[in-house]
């Protein structure tokens, strides 16, 4: 994620931290010494959201390792000010293993909760009768309650909370799982509804969270839409077989007019029959700055171009170029040269069955 920075590693998985989040370490440090005056106040203030955003890592963490189980890898861990995010590579297919993935969070912190109060009552410390209470009382009894209340909030049947991928599994072991999320997100954007509406009467705050629910399950099931489309589909549906390609020796102002004679803008490059390279519109605009029209191709062009086999799934292919950060594939058949395909084709594509899908369940219901 842009604008984020490496804390470190945790079981094999990197943990960044977002730059937003040192803002909001700087928004709590401003609020104590305001109201307390105080650097002492200011630095209990600062250390109990770092202990709370701790506890947050672990959450994710407890995601990442019981995905880990079923051979799914997580990418890394990114800290928001709104929370944790851990970036599994897809979510279980099985939906009995997606509910302990998605129920693997919560119990990290039930577990958290469990054990400071084991502490607190080994220490004998002053408990009191209502959790409302703790709010008021040291940082061990608040990080109680705020994992208590994090446990609870994630299993509220809601995308993106953990309970709502537990309604969508609960739901595939009866239907198709594009229709489950489907569903799920409805019951999301219905809980997202009724707590705006309890925000405007009591809580403005709400409303910040009810926005953060009903986004979170329209692109939930925009996600799942998509992966359903890419799942369905092999390379063959978006294969590019009309294309200009470049060879190494070209110059840059080859590159120009093709560019501005057609709508291409990713090129292959191409030597012996074999692609070697591709020239993306930025590596063009580089060169231009630098060295001007005159320059080389070859001196620009990206050299980790990938190569897939026409019939492989779309899925598969968007993952690979997502994780290689590259634009351009080149599709084979049979060791040959087929074709190529970008992500932007595939967009294409997934824009076109969708409002076929659209259009189908439209007629259906007439």
């Amino acid at each position: 994620m842009k604008w984020s920075m490496r804390l470190g590693t945790l079981a094999g998985i990197a943990v960044y931290v977002h730059a937003t989040f040192l803002i909001l370490l700087l928004w709590i440090a401003l609020s104590y010494w305001r109201s307390e005056q105080s650097l002492q106040a200011v630095a209990q203030g600062v250390g109990f959201i770092l202990a709370l955003f701790a506890c947050v890592v672990l959450h994710e963490l407890g995601h990442a390792l019981t995905a880990r189980r079923f051979g799914i890898k997580t990418r890394d861990i990114t800290l928001l000010p709104i929370g944790g995010v851990a970036s599994l590579e897809k979510m279980p297919d099985d939906p009995k293993q997606e509910i302990l993935v998605a129920l693997a969070g919560p119990a990290v912190n039930i577990v958290i909760a469990g054990l400071i109060w084991l502490w607190l009552n080994l220490q004998q410390a002053v408990m009191p009768g209502e959790l409302s209470s703790m709010l008021q009382g040291s940082m061990l009894q608040q990080l109680l309650v705020v994992n208590l209340f994090l446990a609870g909030f994630n299993l509220l049947p809601a995308f993106p909370m953990d309970g709502g991928r537990v309604l969508r599994a609960l739901l595939a072991m009866r239907m198709d799982r594009t229709a489950a999320t489907r569903r799920a997100a409805s019951v999301g954007q219905a809980f997202a509804l009724w707590l705006g509406l309890v925000g405007m009467l009591y809580n403005p705050f709400l409303l910040f969270i009810a926005l953060f629910v009903w986004i979170g399950a329209m692109a939930e099931a925009g996600t799942e839409e998509i992966r359903s489309l890419l799942h369905d589909a092999t390379l063959s549906h978006a294969i590019i077989t009309h294309f200009e390609s470049l060879s190494p020796y070209d110059s840059l102002a080859r590159v120009i007019k093709l560019t501005l004679d057609g709508v291409q803008k990713d090129f292959p490059v191409i030597e012996n029959g074999e692609v070697i390279g591709v020239l993306t519109q930025e590596d063009l605009l580089r060169g231009l700055q630098e060295k001007g029209a005159l320059a080389n191709v070859g001196e620009y062009m990206q050299t980790n171009v990938e190569e897939a086999d026409i019939n492989e799934s779309l899925e598969s292919v968007m993952k690979r170029l997502q994780s290689s950060g590259g634009r351009l594939l080149a599709v084979t058949e049979n060791n040959r040269l087929a074709g190529i395909v970008n992500i932007d084709n595939i967009m294409e594509l997934v824009r076109i069955e969708a409002a076929l899908r659209e259009g189908n369940r439209a007629f259906r219901g007439l």
